[in-house]
């Protein structure tokens, strides 16, 4: 049977971050990956925006590691020239009923030491942003836009700098908790490890259900929020990111720019028992409805299926509550040996370097 010290289940780009952290800290680290290549989920599937910390609660884990990731991901792309724009965003509210939700946003962005949000008028929005419509905005300075795939990358080409090594389309069957060490079923072998980290994202908690002698009632219910995105296909109206004020399951139907200044719209919410990535064509005219109600200009027939996402959520359709990361070590199952990453959708991309440090050190013995 293979030994080896550490094994990361998962190459998306909360893995690869932890890979490389792990490796950088002289351990012996393989990852397993059932794709045949990485970030090939969730990781590739979203709005690639480098998120403020401006939406959570404090003391939060996902207010501290967007804050701090944030940061540490700006400085690791200018320091390896990996493509990203900090273009800013305007979260917008198109009824004066929404005005005390922007003053609400910007309180809780001070309770994090997010200090640079500046409240708008109709006025000074329309300044920034000729197209818009609204009654008053937020502006965040220090929202930004980045390349996924080249951030993921670079941080496997920096794990395997440090002797980590990938191993793709080879899916975790199974596991079980031996005396001193983890021991993982793949199909033909088994590997034995001193530390496993959990980090399948969509099915870490089948990954953690798979594993013998692993206490069960520790893993939290799971749940998928697919998110639908839809081109346009003209040129863009807005020179930053453009949010309507956060719903109860997500932040809305936004609009976003890519590196190539593409425009995109979404993701919006849909619950989701199975993996489809196709879009959903028929919600086509909802996001008319939504983005009319910042932007009344977009023209007819000028949208166009995109992709689409899936979210790992904590929380399900009828309960629509804040639900934190969840990172399971010792204090959670009584095992030192596992730690299993629960529920990193967004901000994950922006927290993933704070992620993998904080994991790294969960990891040490």
């Amino acid at each position: 049977m293979e030994r080896v010290d550490c094994i990361v289940i998962g190459a998306g780009i909360i893995g690869i971050a932890i890979a490389r952290a792990l490796a950088m800290k002289g351990r012996e680290v393989l990852v397993l990956e059932k794709a045949e290549t990485i970030g090939t989920e969730t990781s590739s599937r979203n709005s690639e925006v480098i998120h403020a910390g401006i939406y959570y609660p404090k003391h939060s884990l996902k207010a501290k590691s967007c804050i701090e990731g944030k940061k540490a991901l700006y400085n690791f792309c200018q320091e390896r020239h990996i493509s990203h724009q900090n273009i800013g965003k305007l979260i917008v509210a198109t009824n004066e009923d929404q005005i005390e939700t922007l003053f609400q946003i910007k309180k809780r962005a001070e309770e994090n030491n997010v200090n640079d949000l500046r409240y708008l008028n109709k006025q000074e929005a329309a300044a920034l942003e000729p197209n818009l419509n609204c009654v008053g905005a937020l502006f965040s300075p220090s929202t930004g836009i980045v390349d996924t795939h080249a951030f993921m990358l670079a941080l496997q080409g920096e794990a395997e700098a440090h002797h980590a090594q990938f191993i793709f389309q080879t899916e975790v069957l199974g596991g079980e908790i031996k005396d001193n060490a983890i021991e993982i079923e793949v199909l033909g072998f088994k590997l034995q490890c001193k530390t496993l980290i959990n980090a399948a994202g969509l099915w870490a908690q089948s990954i953690a259900h798979s594993i013998r002698g692993f206490p069960k009632t520790t893993i939290p219910l799971s749940y998928w929020a697919k998110g639908n995105y839809f081109s346009y296909s003209g040129k863009s109206p807005f020179q930053r990111l453009i949010y309507p004020v956060p719903q109860q399951e997500g932040l809305g139907i936004h609009m976003t720019l890519d590196l190539g200044n593409k425009v995109r719209f979404g993701p919006d919410v849909e619950w989701v028992e199975s993996i489809d990535y196709t879009v959903n064509s028929k919600l086509i005219e909802k996001f008319y409805f939504e983005i009319r109600k910042y932007w009344p200009e977009l023209p007819d027939m000028s949208l166009f299926p995109d992709y689409a996402g899936i979210r790992p959520k904590l929380f399900g359709p009828q309960d629509g509550s804040f639900t934190d990361f969840s990172i399971h070590a010792k204090e959670t199952h009584g095992f030192h040996s596992i730690i299993n990453l629960y529920g990193i959708e967004s901000p994950g991309i922006t927290s993933s370097l704070a992620l993998a440090q904080h994991v790294a050190c969960l990891a040490q013995y």
